[in-house]
């Protein structure tokens, strides 16, 4: 049965509006070819790692002190161990354990928006990055490590290097990161087999809040139009996910050899 997106059009309007391209044909060619499978989830896993993770670092540096930043590493630390130390991946529902241990610390204006927002989003990251993992196991997909994609790289390298403009270049960099997510599930959803298929379209509204969450927060950090920083960096990650590429990722651009 294919998948049909019908009720989402209302979200992902205004994703694909917010990017500065769709997704090109030769990436989705390469992404739904059987043999590319394993690649894609191992690489969609980690990617909701790395989304926990970024949180993690914005909170830490922005929005807590430095006892509840360690009990935000103690709380990722079982999926670390299983990704970088290969721990057994038995995570005993720890993508919940940190409910009503943080507070915001005094002297930054935003640092309880940011902590509402991205404990939220760490959360549903962890969670997505188990079901990832539970689909590879099904279908006999061991976990692997594999390089990091050029494309976050590439965005983070055009950051401002002074405060708020630091924060709110990485903010709206959370955003296109989400959206390109929130498009990719949408556009592989109709094309890949019906278990990941439905998986993936459950994503949607999660993603698409993700990157809302991170553009508010950019907006409120500035107290100014940011359009066009956005601007900017809707061109510097169109020019990422339409340039040739010589690896085949989650996030990469059109591949190469296409």
């Amino acid at each position: 049965m294919a998948i049909s997106l019908n009720d989402y059009q209302s979200l992902l309007g205004p994703i694909e509006a917010f990017l500065g391209c769709p997704t090109p044909k030769a990436w989705l060619d390469v992404a739904t070819q059987p043999e590319s499978l394993p690649l894609l989830l191992v690489d969609h896993c980690n990617c909701e790692l790395k989304a926990a993770q970024t949180a993690i670092w914005l909170i830490r540096r922005y929005a807590v002190d430095n006892a509840s930043g360690k009990a935000l590493l103690d709380w990722v630390k079982p999926y670390e161990d299983f990704v970088y130390r290969k721990a057994p991946g038995d995570f005993g529902g720890a993508k919940n354990a940190l409910v009503g241990e943080l507070a915001s610390k005094e002297g930054f204006a935003h640092g309880a928006d940011i902590l509402d927002k991205m404990v939220r989003l760490i959360k549903e990251e962890l969670h997505h990055f188990e079901q990832v993992l539970a689909l590879m196991e099904a279908r006999g997909v061991p976990y692997q490590t594999v390089t990091a994609a050029r494309y976050a790289k590439g965005l983070i390298g055009a950051v401002r290097d002074h405060e708020p403009w630091t924060l709110v270049d990485k903010l709206i960099i959370g955003a296109f990161i989400e959206a390109r997510s929130c498009e990719r599930f949408a556009k592989l959803a109709p094309l890949l087999d019906e278990d990941i298929g439905r998986f993936y379209v459950s994503l949607l509204r999660s993603e698409a809040r993700h990157y809302q969450d991170y553009l508010t927060l950019a907006k409120q950090v500035a107290g100014t139009d940011i359009s066009d920083r956005v601007a900017y960096f809707r061109a510097r990650e169109a020019e990422l996910i339409q340039s040739p590429d010589n690896q085949f990722r989650f996030h990469s651009g059109a591949p190469a050899a296409a």
